[in-house]
């Protein structure tokens, strides 16, 4: 597979629209279907669950089914509190970073629209050096420029609207993808351009591939945990993001060691079925796709617990992107590793029918 076949200048334009426009966990519905509108030239059907998951599928006869999967939402907040003198306090939803609330703006969701507001906080000469609080849950809080209560109830904000951040897509030094909610769209663009390689490249699969994108896994993995029991899939290759552990204050004998621009990371988990990793290093090696490996004890805090251990047990696997910053605005990932991801899951699935560990396809 040629290098200029990987990411193209429409590809990339699915890209900057679909991680532009919010979806914050429980209001995925806009994103995908941004993300199946741009599946639709390369699937055969669509299946999507009461809580939003969707799933393009190609074979859907088949017998046999291969789920690859990442997840559609991002991180938010909600309206939890509006004061007398018109200040909002929230409540996260998903893994909101509270220490980077402070300045920035933020689009409040409501059923009329977007309301603008920003995270306010005390200026530096206001504050006591030797007492200076840091931001917490409890002391951030949301300016929408109203003095009352009242006036903020006039713009239809409530408690229990969703709060996002508006920052968009770009790219730094050629390379560099850089936005919010890289985690994980940069999944479900991943397995949007393996479904677009396969029929371009006209692959014929002998099993059905179930292409998910699944809602809720900031707040528990939950989408994947209520496909899996829709799918009943036989096998799971799941992709989601990981620590760039290169960068100032991580700990690397904690956290491992990865680094952007050197390749997927291959996960060891007592949720990754052996045979399944052996075989995504096995076509990594004989493709030369440079990759990197983590050890994540217990579990993997990704969507291949949900797929592993539904169904009676589904041989799943979990193949991350480098990422720095996660869970903040300026979320990054290199252009080299995506790409690398993409052929990684795209040569196993060649390579599945084929493996005498999963004979279950002839």
């Amino acid at each position: 597979m040629a290098k200029d076949n990987i990411l193209n200048k429409k590809s990339l334009k699915f890209l900057e629209n679909y991680l532009n426009n919010p979806s914050p966990t429980g209001y995925e519905w806009e994103g995908q279907k941004i993300w199946m509108d741009y599946l639709k030239p390369y699937v055969d059907e669509f299946i999507t669950d009461t809580y939003g998951t969707a799933v393009a599928v190609i074979n859907p006869d088949a017998k046999y089914k291969v789920v690859i999967e990442g997840h559609a939402d991002e991180i938010s907040w909600y309206v939890n509190y509006i004061s007398d003198n018109g200040l909002i306090y929230v409540i996260r939803n998903g893994g909101s970073d509270h220490q980077i609330a402070p300045s920035k703006i933020v689009n409040i969701h409501t059923k009329k629209g977007i309301v603008k507001g920003v995270f306010g906080w005390p200026a530096i000469h206001t504050r006591m050096s030797s007492k200076e609080e840091t931001p917490k849950i409890d002391n951030i809080f949301i300016d929408v420029g109203c003095k009352t209560k009242e006036e903020v109830e006039k713009l239809n904000v409530h408690v229990g609207c969703v709060i996002t951040y508006p920052d968009e897509f770009h790219i730094l030094n050629k390379d560099n993808f850089v936005c919010r909610a890289l985690d994980n769209r940069m999944g479900g663009f991943m397995i949007a351009e393996v479904a677009r390689l396969l029929k371009e490249n006209k692959k014929e699969l002998p099993f059905g591939l179930y292409i998910t994108n699944s809602v809720q896994e900031e707040i528990g993995l939950r989408g994947a945990q209520m496909i899996a029991e829709t799918i009943k899939p036989n096998v799971a290759i799941v992709t989601d993001v990981t620590h760039d552990t290169t960068t100032p204050m991580i700990n690397k004998k904690k956290e491992g060691f990865c680094e952007l621009d050197k390749g997927p990371v291959i996960a060891y988990a007592p949720a990754v079925q052996q045979k399944l990793r052996d075989l995504i290093i096995s076509t990594a090696e004989k493709n030369k796709i440079p990759f990197q490996r983590a050890a994540l004890s217990r579990a993997t805090g990704t969507d291949t617990d949900a797929f592993a251990y539904s169904n009676g047990g589904v041989a799943s696997a979990l193949i991350s992107l480098p990422l720095r910053y996660m869970h903040t605005t300026v979320e990054m990932v290199h252009r080299n590793d995506v790409e690398s991801v993409i052929k990684l899951i795209y040569n196993t699935l060649l390579n599945i029918e084929n493996n005498e560990d999963f004979s279950y396809f002839k």
